[in-house]
Formats: C-alpha cells, structure tokens, sequence
C-alpha cells in the first residue's frame, strides 16, 4: 500500500462485534476474553502489515449485558449503574484486553507502534424518533413481578420474551458526531493504533444549556465507525461481519456472493428488505454513508478471509459505482 501524497500511510477503519471477544458458547471469564483478544490481533495486525494505519471499533453487546447483570445481582448492595456508564466500563476493559494483547503481539512481531485507548462519547439528537419508540432489548431477563416493579418505579420500558422473561429496552438513536474527533485524528497521524467508539460509544445529548448529558440508549457501532472513518479521512472501511461476502438473496436457493456491489445497487438492494435491520441492514448503510462522503471503499468479510480480502481474493468491496460483480464460491 502506497503512502498518501503528504508521506504519511493511509487509514483503515475496522468495526466488529463484542461476540470477537466473548461468544456465546462461552463462560465468559476474563481468561477466555483474553484469549479470545490474542486470536484477534492476528488479524487485526494483517492491516498494519498492508500499510495501513489502525482504528479500532469494536462492539460490546455481551459485555455490557453481563455488567447488566452484575448490577441487577448486586441492587441490595450497590447503587444501580445507568446504561452510558456500563458502556464506559465495557470500553476501557475491552480496550485494556485488545491493547494489552496487541502490545503483545507488536513485541512478538517486533513492531514499533504505540496504542491508545479512548473513552469516547458520541453526539445523539435527543428528538431522534427512537426515543419514542424503544426497540433494542438490553441487560437480563426479569421475572413478571419484577418487571412491572421496575416499570412502575424506576420508569423502564420492557418487552416480554416468550419462555425466557421480560427484557428492558432502550432507544437505538443515530449518531450525530464524535467529540473529541480532533485527537483521535491526532493520535492516528502520528501512528498509534486507535481504539475508539467501543459499543457504539457513550451516547450523550446536549440539554438547553449546552451542557452533555449520557442518555440510556445503545448506538450501532457499524455507523459510529462509519463517522470516524470519515473524520479520519480513511482509505479503508472494513467491517466483520459473521459470513465472507455480502449476498443477494442470502438463505434462498438463487443465493449469489457479492466482490463488487456499488451503492446504488445496495441502495436498492436496502429497499427491497435484503439486508435485515438487526444483522446485515446496518453494515450496508454504514457503508454507503462512507462511500457517498468520501468516494473511498468499504469491505465487508469475516475474520477467516480478512487476509484474503486484504488482497483483494475475497471480501465484498461496496464501490461508488461500476457494475455488481458476483464471485463464483466463496474460497
């Protein structure tokens, strides 16, 4: 990878999920977390190695529901936690076991490269529809009677889950902005690996007065990494997915791997409700934002072919234009 006109490496974004770190045939002990953190650094060090300087954003959603947990556990002994703040627990200790990991693996590869580990809060608009309309269960399931106790006293808004109790939801609001975007561009510039917008980030609004407020709500990842990789002005969006390449038709008998997808064809591949909201539906419109802003690639793949797709053998590439290219199998 050639370095940019002013000398210095391009970019790569890459965004994955919290299951990178803890699956769910999982304990969930911090040793497997661990473990699980190494396994990831061979990957993600694939990237430093094509030339690119490193942003990490990585989800939570396991993480975050187990200091859920936690809290519920300990409600007779411990003042409850809000939301905002377990999400800032779940990125500084994910981001010690990815940094901590990734230290070790530089030291092994004798790479010279500083980590930074950022708490990172992002913009949302307070008057976003999804808070009229909280649709993102959270956090662990409730028996009847403590799930209209919480209701009544502490305001929750829950759904029921049909032999498995009542979950707490929240509101899933779009992203706004990052703040502090200025020094994580910095810090990218001067060659540290970032990681950065851990679960999404701390969703924060403004009240009247101008002052942040944290908000109960869980941002996508997929679009707060697409933010970043536009502030960072990145060459590179990757987003790990759980399958190898996008699909058109994904699960039907006339199925078909993508390489190449431009945005208007996943635009109307959107339209027509082939990618689900809950899985692949925020990946594609995470990538069409970075495309349409920046006119650079996103690519979307799985950690198995990650190393392919880097050379361009594998991976899907959402492009600004040009024609669908479809790949014969997946290798």
């Amino acid at each position: 990878m050639a370095e940019n006109g002013n000398g210095k490496r391009p970019v790569a974004v890459i965004a994955f999920g919290g299951n990178a770190l803890l699956r769910p045939q999982d304990h969930g002990t911090q040793e497997e977390q661990f473990t699980l953190a190494w396994k990831a650094t061979r990957w993600l060090v694939e990237i430093i190695h094509r030339g690119y300087e490193l942003a990490i954003v990585h989800g939570n959603g396991p993480q975050v529901g187990n200091i859920m947990i936690q809290v519920e556990e300990a409600i007779t002994k411990i003042p409850p936690q809000s939301l905002d703040v377990c999400v800032a627990q779940t990125q500084g200790s994910m981001g010690y076991m990815l940094q901590n990991q990734l230290r070790n693996r530089f030291n092994e590869e004798q790479l010279e490269k500083e980590i930074a580990t950022l708490i990172t809060e992002v913009v949302v608009d307070r008057e976003d529809p999804a808070f009229e309309n909280p649709s993102k269960p959270v956090g662990p399931y409730f028996t009847s009677y403590r799930a209209n106790l919480l209701m009544q006293e502490s305001g929750w808004q829950m759904v029921e889950d049909a032999g498995r109790g009542w979950r707490k939801v929240v509101p899933s609001p779009r992203p706004k902005r990052i703040l502090g975007s200025g020094l994580l561009r910095r810090l990218v510039q001067e060659g540290a690996v970032l990681i950065a917008g851990g679960g999404g980030g701390i969703p924060v609004y403004q009240d009247v007065g101008g002052y942040y407020r944290g908000v109960e709500a869980v941002i996508d990842k997929d679009y707060v990494a697409s933010i970043l990789a536009r502030d960072l002005e990145a060459e590179l969006f990757i987003v790990l997915t759980q399958v190898p390449m996008v699909a058109e038709n994904f699960g039907r008998p006339n199925q078909r791997w993508l390489r190449t997808l431009p945005v208007a064809r996943a635009k109307e591949m959107l339209e027509a409700n082939q990618f689900p909201p809950g899985s692949m539906g925020p990946k594609i419109r995470a990538a069409i934002e970075f495309v349409e802003a920046t006119g650079k690639e996103v690519l979307i793949t799985d950690a198995e072919h990650l190393k392919a797709a880097l050379a361009r053998e594998s991976g899907t590439f959402i492009v600004a234009d040009g024609e669908v290219v479809a790949a014969a199998s997946v290798d």
